[in-house]
């Protein structure tokens, strides 16, 4: 008989079975190679296994398939690159995975792939959120001589994962191909600020277009922070382990009450003058628990705020008008960032809070130019499809379709509260009062009494259309004190029912 070829992982003939088992099984954790965990303390870096510790509860972990190697015969390569397995995040059952750049560079191969498949189905099965490290490059092409590459099912069983259980990805160091692929169907995706993603590394990159960029020109963190690629952006991996816990905390239910924030503030900070800007995170602060904020694309989309939060312990989605961009009119890019976020929510059962202070929707010949008709309507869609209850607070402006979206009566919010600060309008009111008084303004010859004749009209709308004058109208439910809306947003989530339990997915989650 030929004699087999000795791998590291070939068991040794000699030793019990029980020691061939134990001596294959340490053979993949980072003590047993020094030198690949000591380039990653260089690099200030976390192995693949110690960002899965450093997310999970302490014990907690659950490893499948440590004694898993390459497909080809010929090549050694600890748990073949990549760990997974399940355990506890906050005392609840969450699938982890962590592709291993220590070993071939975290590319994807067959055995490695068919690991993913299993957590995946495990995942689909038990309702287990999924939290994922995905650096890596991409497909490993010596796998091919040993496996039919038309067989690889991961990336369709990680598509059918959107809307089923929650996804978070983690991208830190260089993410290409297949790697990034995963990155891109993922309902939150963390960056670190070395990350580097792409849908192609160099080698391709040169094969397609002629010249080879260093990894770091092809996508570096910022420009996908920027693009709306990437949920969030932190310092390091210990930074995104932390923030992933955190995140996903908010799809795991009630906690006890958080640490209440000082909610006078709310009085202060929005201005009486509707052309006087604010930071609307200042609102966030103020309202929602202490440090249970987890803001979603803060450099994209810039007209809206879109966070996880919580309120008094209890898990809420919000979507906040900006004022600082545009003054809170809302464009193509904001309208994605908002029906994504609200299709998220949904999909995850999380009631959802609309902060409102919007002068509309964006308009001119610039914005037409984006699909703005195509890209606004996306939140309309999301939100008179959606079964979780939403309320819905009026800060200052509430006009025309910018207001119809976000909330408005129309969609039957669970809650419709103004602020003092708030105005209500089909449209901006001077604009709307140059309309209705036309030809009145055309008849005054005189420049200087026209202008006083418009502003005579504009002030009479707003005063007809101040937060009182609207909710005497019944078309709020109530206009309060900002200082009381954390307790009245707080006692109506606790008084409305529960979603019914469901063991299929309600709604996919659109990746963009």
């Amino acid at each position: 008989m030929a004699s087999q070829r000795k791998t590291p992982e070939t068991p040794d003939a000699a030793r019990s079975p029980s020691d061939a088992v134990r001596a294959v099984r340490e053979a993949a954790l980072d003590a047993a190679r020094p030198e690949a965990t000591a380039k990653r303390r260089a690099q200030g870096r976390l192995t693949a296994r110690e960002g899965i510790d450093a997310f999970l509860d302490s014990g907690s972990f659950v490893e499948l398939g440590r004694v898993a190697k390459p497909a080809r015969g010929d090549m050694a390569g600890a748990a073949d690159g990549v760990v997974m397995g399940h355990g506890l995040a906050h005392g609840r059952p969450v699938a982890v995975m962590a592709y291993d750049y220590t070993v071939h560079a975290g590319t994807q191969g067959y055995v490695n792939h068919l690991k993913t498949d299993r957590l995946y189905a495990l995942a689909a099965a038990n309702r287990w959120p999924v939290v994922s490290w995905l650096e890596g490059g991409g497909a490993r092409p010596h796998d091919f001589a040993v496996s039919m590459r038309g067989d690889t099912h991961t990336f369709v069983n990680a598509a059918r994962l959107s809307g089923l259980v929650p996804t978070i990805g983690i991208v830190s160091g260089r993410c290409f191909a297949g790697n990034a692929n995963l990155a891109g169907l993922c309902d939150i995706l963390i960056a670190t600020e070395q990350a580097v993603m792409g849908m192609a590394g160099p080698a391709l990159v040169q094969q397609a277009l002629g010249f080879t960029p260093k990894p770091e020109e092809i996508g570096p963190a910022q420009v996908h922070v920027e693009a709306g690629a990437v949920d969030a952006l932190v310092k390091d991996d210990a930074a995104a382990a932390a923030l992933a816990r955190k995140a996903i905390g908010h799809f795991m239910g009630a906690t006890p009450p958080g640490r209440a924030p000082d909610t006078a503030k709310l009085r202060e900070i929005v201005p009486a003058d509707p052309m006087q800007g604010y930071n609307v995170r200042r609102v966030l602060d103020h309202l929602c628990d202490v440090e249970s904020i987890v803001e979603l694309r803060p450099r994209f989309g810039g007209a809206a705020v879109t966070a996880l939060a919580r309120i008094e312990g209890m898990p809420v989605g919000v979507v906040a008008s900006q004022p600082t961009y545009l003054g809170g009119a809302i464009d193509s890019p904001t309208s994605d960032k908002i029906a994504r976020f609200i299709q998220m929510c949904d999909a995850h059962d999380l009631p959802m809070i609309l902060l409102v202070d919007t002068p509309g929707l964006m308009v001119g010949p610039a914005v037409e130019k984006t699909a703005l008709v195509r890209h606004s309507a996306r939140i309309l869609v999301a939100l008179a499809n959606a079964t979780v209850p939403f309320l819905t607070v009026v800060m200052r402006k509430a006009y025309g379709l910018g207001y119809y979206v976000l909330g408005s009566k129309a969609l039957s919010p669970a809650l419709l509260l103004a602020w003092p600060t708030a105005e209500f309008g089909g449209m901006g009111l001077e604009g709307a009062a140059a309309i209705i008084w036309k030809k009145d303004f055309e008849a005054i010859a005189d420049e200087a009494e026209r202008r006083r004749a418009l502003k005579d009209k504009t002030d009479y709308l707003m005063r007809m259309n101040t937060a009182l004058e609207v909710g005497g109208r019944f078309e709020y439910d109530d206009v309060i004190d900002p200082a009381v809306t954390r307790d009245m947003l707080a006692k109506t989530l606790r008084a409305l029912p529960k979603p019914p339990p469901r063991a299929g997915r309600k709604r996919a989650i659109d990746s963009w």
